[in-house]
Parts: C-alpha cells; sequence; structure tokens
C-alpha cells in the first residue's frame, strides 16, 4: 500500500505521490466521519505532514483533476467521487482483521438465534444493521432445506393451507383450491403419502421423486388425492418461479444523520429500490459466484445508481462447500468500508460453519 499506485486504467490520470496520497486520504477519511466537505485549512491540520493550506489547495486541484474530489457547492470544501471512493478502497484502504471481543460478539448473537435457520439469517442481518448503521440484508436459497414435515389445513370448503416445515425449522405456507365435494380423508391421505416420501429430501429432489412417482402409477392414491398432491407440489415449487428468499432489516438506519433535503430524497429512492426486491435479488445474486466480499460504490450498480448507496456483501456456503446464500449491508456512500468490510466477511462465514461448511 505504500507504493505509489496508479489511477485507474487511463495513461492521463497521475500517479499519486506520498502527498497526494496523505491528502486524498485525509479528504475520504473526513468524508466518511461527516459526510461534509473538507476545505484545505482543516485538511493542513488534519494530515499527518506539515503543509500550508496553499499546498494543500495545489494538491486538491489535481486529485480534482484527476476525477478523485470535486466540489459539490462554491465552497472550498472537496468531496470524494465515485471514482475516487473506488480506488480508495482498491487501493490505499486497510483492512485489518476484526478484534477477538468482536468476533465472540457476532458469534455469540448469531448462535443464540436458535436452530432455526431463517431465525439465524435474520439475526444476522439485523446485528449487522446495528453494527453498521446501515440496512441489513440477506438472499437465501429455499430449495436447499431438507424437509421435515408437510400438512394439508382445511380452511374453507374449496380452500386448504399447504404446510411445509423444512429441518432447519423454515416454514412456508401457501394456500391451495381444493375440487368441490373433496372429502377430509383425501387430504389426510395426501399428507401421510407426502411425509412418508420427503422427509430429508431438498424441495427439488422430492418434487421430482414424486411426479415420477405420480407419472408410472405407483403412488397408491385415488384420483381426488393425487390431484391434491399434484397441486400440492406445483405450490411449492415457489409460486411466482422464485426459489430464494430476501431478508431486510434496519431500514430506519437509513434515516439518520441527514444533512438536507436532497439526502431524504436519496433515502426515499433507495426505499423504493428496496421495495423493488427484483433488482435487488439480481444484484445480491452477482455474489453468489463470486469469492470474498464485494463492494459495490453508488453508480457501478443500476439498482442503486440513482440514490447514490453502497452495498457490501458476502456469499455463504453449506455442508457441501457450494454457495447458498449473500448476506451484507446496503447504506451510504460514506460507509466505514474498512470496518464494515471484515464484519461482513466473518459474518458469512461464521453462517458457513453453522451450516456445515
Amino acid at each position: 500500500m505504500s507504493q505509489d499506485l496508479p489511477i485507474g486504467a487511463s495513461p492521463s490520470l497521475v500517479q499519486l505521490n506520498e502527498r497526494s496520497r496523505e491528502i486524498f486520504r485525509g479528504i475520504v477519511d473526513s468524508y466518511l466521519a461527516t459526510g461534509e466537505p473538507v476545505g484545505s485549512r482543516n485538511l493542513a491540520r488534519l494530515i499527518p505532514m506539515t503543509l500550508s493550506p496553499a499546498s494543500v489547495r495545489n494538491v486538491m486541484q489535481d486529485l480534482e483533476q484527476a476525477g478523485l474530489i470535486y466540489a459539490p457547492h462554491t465552497s472550498a470544501g472537496r468531496l470524494p467521487t465515485e471514482f475516487g471512493l473506488r480506488f480508495f478502497v482498491d487501493a490505499l484502504m486497510q483492512v485489518g482483521d476484526l478484534p477477538e471481543d468482536e468476533r465472540r460478539s457476532i458469534e455469540a448473537q448469531v448462535a443464540g438465534a436458535g436452530r432455526s435457520m431463517e431465525g439465524v439469517l435474520t439475526e444476522a442481518s439485523t446485528m449487522l444493521s446495528g453494527l453498521t448503521r446501515a440496512a441489513g440484508v440477506v438472499l437465501t436459497t429455499k430449495a436447499n432445506a431438507r424437509l421435515k414435515h408437510i400438512e394439508f389445513v382445511r380452511l374453507e370448503p374449496t380452500r386448504a393451507l399447504v404446510v411445509l416445515v423444512a429441518e432447519d425449522g423454515q416454514v412456508e405456507n401457501r394456500i391451495l383450491d381444493l375440487p368441490p365435494g373433496l372429502p377430509s380423508s383425501a387430504l389426510v391421505e395426501a399428507t401421510n403419502f407426502l411425509n412418508r416420501h420427503i422427509r430429508g429430501q431438498t424441495l427439488l429432489d422430492a418434487r421430482t421423486a414424486l411426479e415420477q412417482a405420480l407419472a408410472a402409477g405407483k403412488a397408491e392414491l385415488d384420483a381426488l388425492t393425487q390431484k391434491i398432491v399434484a397441486a400440492g407440489l406445483a405450490s411449492w415449487s415457489g409460486g411466482d418461479g422464485d426459489d430464494r428468499k430476501l431478508i431486510v432489516r434496519g431500514h430506519a438506519h437509513l434515516l439518520e444523520d441527514l444533512h438536507a433535503l436532497e439526502d431524504l430524497e436519496r433515502v426515499r429512492q433507495l426505499f423504493d429500490e428496496l421495495e423493488t426486491q427484483r433488482g435487488l435479488v439480481d444484484l445480491l445474486g452477482r455474489a453468489e459466484s463470486a469469492e470474498g466480499v464485494r463492494i459495490f460504490i453508488g453508480s457501478e450498480n443500476k439498482l442503486f445508481s440513482l440514490s447514490g448507496s453502497s452495498t457490501i456483501i458476502a456469499p455463504y456456503r453449506d455442508s457441501t462447500g457450494r454457495i447458498v446464500g449473500v448476506i451484507g449491508v446496503i447504506g451510504p456512500t460514506r460507509l466505514n468500508y474498512a470496518r464494515v468490510v471484515p464484519m461482513v466477511d466473518y459474518t458469512a462465514r461464521v453462517i458457513g460453519r453453522m451450516l456445515g461448511g
């Protein structure tokens, strides 16, 4: 990290010498701490070298020409651009290990959520939200869970609730339309038949095996009961065709420390984007094939290009080593990256250990 590093790939961008690095780092550190522009006079006091405000201003002009900082107003204060933040994260940021007490705290909170995997993931995202003052997010694959129990519960003469319970404690409910005049015995028979065949299997494996058994006529069920089993299988496929579950916790943290109306508008836009879960699922899905922590800053992802938010996410694995989900945080671009990155990384590894990964 101590050597001069090129800014991006363009040969027109200068290399940062030690003086430029310290001043740029000071601007970024001030922005991450306060969200406010910082001027040359304050910078001269902040940086670990003796420079006059005039010398600092000269360097700031060079940094602005290189696209690393900009002036949000006509004042002398400067903020890092998204490009500057990316350069800082990739080239200058020093990420250390989490202190032992923070590791123990994360492990205790995640493990204390109980045996339900959904409870573990919800607690983990809530914990990350609290530690980082951002929104915690988890994307998990529902179809990976091994099944424990299925039951049909009649609600009305022509409607029933299908309850699917996984070994990790996750519960999925679906409403199912019933044929008119269906006897209650058919629901009992369908429940008993399925529970004999699905225990310990994933949803995909169970559905495939049962569809084959029904197609081959090997299932000793009457015609009405077979229809209920087939309808149940169709409803468990995910309903909307999506086998991934999204958990978002800590929206309220995004409302903290707003400085202006444009900040409020940015957060309102972010809330709208978080409600459009398809885009968020697609973004998080980009980390499912990655190793380690991924950082998306502002317009680097289409989803948050308008709200100017950052996302820090890491994948976690199951007992076979397969990536089955991602966890992380979404917040303003002035997230404390050096602190948040190891938190997200360690939390993902704790979850992986709980899954046997």
